[in-house]
């Protein structure tokens, strides 16, 4: 079966992707450009000969509770949106790349920056006291058992904006939320959670950069 790209045009995107992000190594690179085109596939006529746009919302959407066990709907179109740089409802294989480069190796400050692209509803620059009495009623409602959660979200909110928000404008922005992760790492993912555990990339990661001959 014939694959979207070749073989040369896969090396060729993989040396220019490289040069711009840390982490892959140029066949990594080359590994995740195949998966990425077989993911495509599935929902375009590979060929048609047309060009693809890359993923939409609910491939990639799929792709996260598939491979990495994400429930929360909220919280993966949120994911979707820090790799949908260019904001035109797809996710390209640069992107792909790109994101991926964050989400299974990212250093601390990048997931910082990450998080909070996905925290922030939005898009507004901010997260606020709204947006995190959503994603924490969204990630909490299963394990409460309350008739009514809502007072107890609200509380737990005012704390969180307590503890995280360093200059008492009621709301935070990066600058509050990143002194906040660094203070304390484990306010990461204070809102849901939106990176994969160690097993999650480890089984993605053995099964995406086999070697194609392999296959």
């Amino acid at each position: 079966m014939s694959s979207i790209m070749s073989r040369k045009a896969i090396q060729n995107l993989a040396e220019t992707i490289c040069k711009q992000i840390k982490h892959f190594s140029k066949a990594e690179v080359e590994c995740l450009i195949r998966l990425f085109n077989g993911l495509v596939s599935g929902d375009h006529q590979a060929a048609s000969g047309r060009a693809v746009q890359g993923l939409d919302r609910g491939r990639f959407r799929h792709v996260l509770h598939i491979t990495f066990g994400m429930t929360d709907d909220m919280l993966m179109d949120g994911v979707f949106r820090a790799f949908d740089k260019d904001n035109d409802g797809f996710v390209s294989v640069r992107e792909w790349t790109e994101g991926l480069s964050v989400f299974l190796r990212g250093t601390l400050d990048e997931k910082i920056k990450y998080c909070f692209d996905v925290y922030d509803l939005n898009g507004d620059g901010y997260i606020s006291r709204e947006e995190m009495f959503h994603m924490l009623k969204n990630s909490l409602i299963r394990q409460l058992t309350e008739e009514d959660p809502d007072e107890g979200i609200k509380d737990l909110v005012e704390i969180t904006v307590k503890k995280m928000d360093q200059d008492h404008d009621g709301r935070l922005s990066f600058s509050d939320f990143e002194k906040a992760v660094k203070d304390e790492n484990l306010l990461l993912e204070a809102f849901g959670c939106c990176l994969p555990d160690a097993k999650s990339v480890l089984v993605f990661e053995q099964q995406a950069f086999q070697d194609p001959s392999e296959h």
